[in-house]
């Protein structure tokens, strides 16, 4: 694909943008580690992306994305919607290239990420995630005021962004085992990170794992049709995945690509944040552990060449002994 084919708007994201986005964050960020794990008699391996400097593997979409702006398009700005993660990724990209950036995120975020948000030199709208429509909120602000809209996961920059994690990965599983990943077990919310595995991985057979009552993306892949969350006041500790539905960019790719998942319960997240915790010494979130969860409670199988997404560790200290000790 020609430069200019990779910078329109209207575009579906590919390889070929995944391997460009890898190439300008391997100049800006030192990878992750990609850290061994046994299970059951079996190496996992298990890409820390809460080690990247906003605590998840979000920057890489917000960085691509804003990146990719030109002068016009910075002066006015950036909108986005989130819960927390891609907030940061966005509010940490905005700052270091000098745009203004608004994010629209639920009253009910962790507290942690609303305030590193903010920090970073944001300004963030609440919307109350029961009663209102993000997307709606966020279309009137890019109305309003010419931002550009970077979505949490609808958007190919984005789509592609999250995808350098299967480059990284693969590259560093080479390194180690001699060939890289044939399955990728990865933590969803709206399918952004698991579209891009799909694409930056196209050897791999590609597994979803989904908080239990926020598994919108199973039962799309199942029904074969975009189908949204049944009950918005589900109660989950997975907030980083919980998003209205899926939307028609990545589910193109994920209903060819996704070879099975899993939805977990509460509790098997906790025990994969307390393995994390043992073993790894490494804090992770609700939602960035819903892939081991899946791993761990016997749902989704494991092979010898399987990477496993740590997608985040952007947790409250309170909340995040509270979750462990249960």
């Amino acid at each position: 694909m020609t430069e200019q084919q990779l910078r329109d708007p209207a575009r579906a994201p590919s390889r070929a943008g995944v391997l460009r986005a890898a190439n300008k964050l391997a100049e800006l960020l030192p990878p992750t580690p990609l850290l061994p794990l046994e299970v059951d008699g079996r190496t996992l391996w298990c890409k820390a992306e809460m080690l990247q400097p906003i605590g998840a593997f979000k920057i890489r979409g917000a960085w691509h994305r804003l990146s990719d702006l030109d002068e016009e398009e910075r002066a006015r700005g950036v909108v986005g919607v989130s819960s927390g993660n891609h907030a940061q990724g966005v509010a940490w990209a905005a700052q270091r290239l000098g745009i203004a950036a608004t994010i629209v995120m639920p009253r009910n975020a962790p507290r942690s990420k609303l305030a590193a948000t903010r920090a970073l030199g944001a300004h963030v709208q609440l919307y109350d995630r029961a009663s209102e429509d993000r997307d709606v909120i966020a279309a009137g602000l890019v109305e309003q005021t010419g931002a550009t809209l970077v979505h949490a996961y609808g958007d190919p920059w984005v789509i592609e962004g999250q995808g350098s994690v299967g480059i990284e990965a693969a590259t560093q599983l080479e390194a180690r085992i001699g060939r890289g990943p044939d399955r990728i077990i990865a933590c969803c919310g709206g399918g952004g990170l698991t579209a891009g595995l799909a694409l930056g991985c196209p050897d791999a057979a590609i597994f979803i794992a989904e908080p239990e009552g926020w598994d919108d993306v199973l039962r799309s892949l199942a029904a074969s049709e975009i189908m949204g969350v049944a009950d918005m006041s589900y109660p989950t500790d997975c907030d980083a995945l919980q998003t209205p539905r899926t939307f028609p960019i990545n589910f193109a790719v994920l209903k060819a690509r996704v070879s099975g998942g899993a939805a977990v319960t509460r509790m098997e997240v906790r025990a994969a944040m307390r393995l994390i915790f043992e073993r790894l010494h490494l804090v992770v979130e609700a939602g960035g552990a819903a892939a081991l969860a899946a791993v761990l409670a016997g749902k989704i199988a494991a092979s010898d060449a399987t990477i496993v997404t740590l997608s985040g560790g952007n947790v409250d200290q309170e909340t995040f002994v509270r979750l462990i000790a249960d």
